[in-house]
């Protein structure tokens, strides 16, 4: 190998290590130690509470019949999964029909092979990137720098966490755990050796500078490769959503347009894709509509000014196929909006690199034991109150807490959980088959509880539950059971 190849695979492998430093989900107590530790962290999931959360109520209360449309689409969703072979063989003839080809991939390794194989076919050197968490699912960028090829991430937030060398920690906003600062300084970082080497401050500036940085990356790359919304099983078309056109640019300007994305993301319809449309950017962002709505039907055709030589696009399994008719079938109507970890008390406190996995917060919590085994993500779906906030955001309505109680259950009797925590449920579990003793233990606790924190009214330090009270005080509870309070109030007149 020459030492400018030599040069670059030793950076890749580099890179590729740093980005799998963050992918240890069986690290997620530790990670979230480190994460609430970190203020600039904090700072930037402030972001949260303070935008996405009260954009998206005021999207949804601007359209009346939202909850409609929510409805229609889980019913398309469960309708589509359940004759999930018959719309995918559609979209592939009417994909083929309009000179498109479609690669059937069952793992992620079959997924990268098929992408390696294209981008070989032109001796591709640099690739463009849309927006994709399937590729990221696969490690696809890391798959590529060690075979030569430079993979260029166009959209703003994955173009920063790849400056970074980090995975993304959202699903929508892939840099949400950065502060303009961070980012002022990996640009300057970075940008210094392209000749920029004025530290901006302002976000349109910060914009506009990446803009400029990216703008011959579009020319000169020899394969774009965005991910897909939806798949139109009469058209044979793929739909992608953004809000910075990058992804028009992605696959308009090299001669070869490859579409990664997973079985569950076809649709019907032209028309059935616009039911999700209108619900998916209110429920992620806060918008009526994104910026961009694309749709692309197979390569460039005579007389067109524009567009592709070819059009490729790979379907990946890994996984999904086992989760139809599982418990976890719900999980797979999933529309990735993000509206679940935007509102989850949990991420919004750790952030997504806690995880260690693509996907985060409660959806991920789900995904990612059916994708990866619960032995190795089984702190996951304990990583939630259960408080039911995500499932009453979802706008396909999947039981995102029954989903993850399940997963505990499964872990539970698989033997992977602590032997502690199984010892506290087999205490538990004897005073509940006996309501008579739980009902005085319950008395007695209050009562005495109440007493510690009699003069402040919380208590600062708490045996057995050292994972609460290390972080925060714990209220005093009042005394009585809340038995005995219902008990009371039923009495009164």
């Amino acid at each position: 190998m020459c030492r400018p190849l030599a040069k670059v695979a030793r950076a890749a492998k580099a890179a590729g290590a740093r980005v799998m430093e963050f992918m240890k989900p069986g690290a997620f107590k530790d990670n979230a130690r480190t994460a609430l530790a970190d203020d600039n962290l904090r700072s930037a999931m402030a972001m949260l509470n303070a935008g996405m959360i009260p954009n998206r109520q005021g999207a949804v209360d601007r359209l009346p019949e939202f909850d409609l449309l929510s409805q229609r689409g889980r019913e398309l969703k469960d309708h589509v999964l359940g004759h999930l072979d018959y719309y995918l063989e559609r979209f592939e003839r009417n994909c083929k029909a309009a000179g498109g080809q479609v690669h059937w991939c069952s793992t992620a390794e079959d997924a990268r092979q098929a992408v390696l194989k294209i981008c070989r076919s032109v001796d591709a050197k640099s690739v463009t990137k849309g927006k994709s968490m399937v590729a990221e699912e696969i490690h696809l960028n890391q798959f590529l720098e060690q075979h030569e090829i430079e993979p260029v991430e166009t959209d703003l937030g994955e173009y920063i966490i790849q400056l970074a060398e980090e995975p993304p920690s959202h699903i929508i906003g892939p840099a949400i755990h950065k502060t303009k600062d961070q980012v002022s300084d990996l640009f300057l970082k970075h940008h210094a050796k392209l000749g920029r080497t004025e530290r901006q401050t302002e976000p349109p500036a910060l914009v506009n500078e990446a803009r400029e940085i990216l703008r011959k990356k579009y020319f000169d790359a020899d394969v774009g490769i965005t991910g897909a919304n939806y798949l139109i099983a009469e058209t044979g078309s793929s739909i992608i959503v953004t809000n910075e056109g990058n992804g028009d640019l992605t696959q308009t300007l090299p001669n070869i347009h490859i579409v990664i994305t997973s079985l569950e993301k076809v649709v019907p319809t032209l028309e059935d894709a616009t039911t999700f449309l209108r619900i998916l950017a209110r429920s992620a962002t806060g918008q009526d509509f994104s910026a961009y709505t694309t749709i692309s039907t197979g390569p460039r055709r005579d007389g067109d000014l524009d567009g592709p030589g070819e059009y490729h696009v790979i379907l990946l399994d890994n996984g999904r196929s086992a989760m139809l008719g599982s418990e976890v079938h719900d999980m797979l109507r999933c529309i990735r909006c993000g509206a679940c970890m935007n509102h989850c008390p949990v991420y919004q406190s750790v952030g997504g690199h806690t995880y260690g996995t693509v996907y985060v917060g409660p959806m991920g919590a789900v995904l990612s034991p059916a994708l990866l085994g619960v032995a190795e993500t089984k702190h996951l779906p304990c990583a939630s109150t259960l408080c039911g906030r995500c499932e009453e955001v979802c706008p396909v309505s999947i039981p995102l807490p029954k989903l993850l109680r399940q997963w505990r259950a499964r872990a539970f009797e698989a033997g992977d959980t602590p032997q502690l925590e199984r010892w506290g449920l087999s205490i538990w579990a004897f005073f509940a088959r006996r309501p008579w003793l739980y009902g005085i233990g319950a008395r007695l606790a209050m009562r005495g509880l109440a007493w510690l924190g009699r003069e402040r009214g919380r208590l600062r330090k708490l045996w057995f539950a050292g994972g609460w009270t290390d972080g925060r005080d714990l209220p005093a509870p009042e005394g009585r059971t809340f038995q005995e309070r219902w008990r009371q109030q039923q009495q009164q007149p």
